[in-house]
């Protein structure tokens, strides 16, 4: 992977492949930039596709104290050294990330996002609230895999999935990534969608939700799109948190190609 630095001096790890007007994609909890290859294959025959190591993942680096703004500050280094203006799509979380990094000026030609974790009514921030203080609990005395226990059974993952992936291979990786969750949490601020900043957003934005999805993730989803002054909301059948590469992969081609810069070089 290439590197790039944010503006604070850390080291951001990076791959580009692929030709064609940039789309930089952008990350959930607990991923890291081979997450986001499949997926990058598949748009790669169309656009300069990016994936990146979020801050305190894989091979980037973890300048602290951590930030919003330094994060947002990481995604301007990469779509910098995409050739920029870029246009994103944001998982989880990361669809969070983008929506903040654009709000705070980022040029972006389109964005796409998918189901960012915000919650809807007062039952749900408050359980939000009360899973951020438990969080930072488990991360305070160490329990890394107590905090990402914690988030995959917050994020629906069956308690019969989680003891799997206990045993698992893959999950030393994810402990090692448990400290980010925190990191997570910040971009999502209280919990619910800041509709009043984001109506600030001028870029088109796709919203998009799975069908197989939650009903707290379609109703957020919906209050997201309606919030945004120039998006549209897209559910996609069958689809749940785990999203299928080469179900998002069409949709984002079409999207992403009525972007100003591919229209320019066509």
């Amino acid at each position: 992977m290439d590197k790039t630095l944010s503006r604070d001096g850390t080291s951001i790890a990076y791959r580009r492949q692929g030709d064609g007007p940039p789309v930089v994609l952008v990350g959930g909890a607990l991923s890291t930039a081979a997450d986001e290859a499949p997926l990058a294959a598949l748009l790669a025959p169309r656009f300069t596709v990016v994936t990146y190591d979020r801050r305190g993942r894989g091979a980037s680096g973890d300048g602290g104290p951590y930030t919003v703004r330094r994060e947002i500050e990481d995604l301007a280094a990469v779509a910098a050294r995409a050739g920029g203006p870029v246009s994103l799509f944001g998982m989880l979380s990361g669809g969070a990330l983008a929506l903040e990094a654009h709000a705070a000026g980022l040029a972006v030609d389109l964005l796409a996002v998918y189901e960012p974790p915000y919650a809807q009514g007062a039952g749900n921030l408050l359980h939000a609230s009360r899973r951020t203080a438990l969080l930072h609990r488990l991360l305070g005395k160490g329990d890394r895999a107590g905090a990402v226990e914690l988030h995959l059974s917050g994020a629906g993952v069956p308690r019969e999935t989680i003891t799997h992936l206990r045993r698992s291979a893959r999950w030393p990786d994810l402990v090692a990534l448990a400290h980010t969750l925190a990191y997570d949490d910040a971009l999502l601020g209280g919990g619910a969608v800041p509709a009043e900043r984001f109506s600030s957003l001028t870029a088109r934005t796709l919203v998009v939700t799975g069908g197989f999805s939650t009903p707290q993730a379609h109703g957020t989803t919906l209050a997201l799109a309606a919030a945004i002054p120039r998006a549209r909301h897209r559910t996609l059948t069958g689809q749940t948190s785990e999203l299928a590469p080469q179900v998002v992969a069409p949709v984002l081609t079409e999207f992403f190609g009525r972007a100003p810069s591919l229209r320019t070089a066509s």
